[in-house]
């Protein structure tokens, strides 16, 4: 004789998915290390590779919070290194550029000026 409860022997009713775990951040170890090797500007790029160490730590350990502080200080710092890194080469580029048009424009003009001072003091002595 069969006593079990024909409620129990179905599968239990499909729920949603369950509720998402907080992801964890990304350290930026990489774009630390490039910037640390290649593009040490003011060196932030090492001061973001140890942010983004501190915040693969905090990771491994299971510190979701304090990785993501130092998640986000080391993207911040990799950030200033690449904008420094890329931006002051270019700025400095411009300013030779156009302290060179600016020389050979005043070099005209003088040899203008002292062409036309020289040929108008001959014309006075005859």
């Amino acid at each position: 004789m069969d006593t079990s409860d024909p409620r129990q022997e179905r599968p239990p009713p499909k729920r949603g998915p369950p509720p998402a775990a907080p992801q964890a951040p990304r350290d930026h170890l990489v774009w630390a290390i490039f910037n640390t090797l290649y593009m040490n500007f003011c060196c932030l790029g090492f001061v973001a590779l140890a942010f983004a160490v501190k915040a693969r730590d905090r990771k491994v350990s299971g510190d979701v919070e304090a990785a993501q502080h130092f998640s986000s200080k080391a993207r911040c710092y990799n950030a200033l290194a690449t904008a420094g890194s890329v931006l002051l080469p270019l700025l400095l580029g411009a300013l030779i550029v156009t302290g060179v048009i600016h020389l050979s424009k005043l070099a005209q003009e003088s040899v203008g000026f002292f062409t036309y001072q020289l040929s108008g003091s001959d014309d006075e002595d005859q």
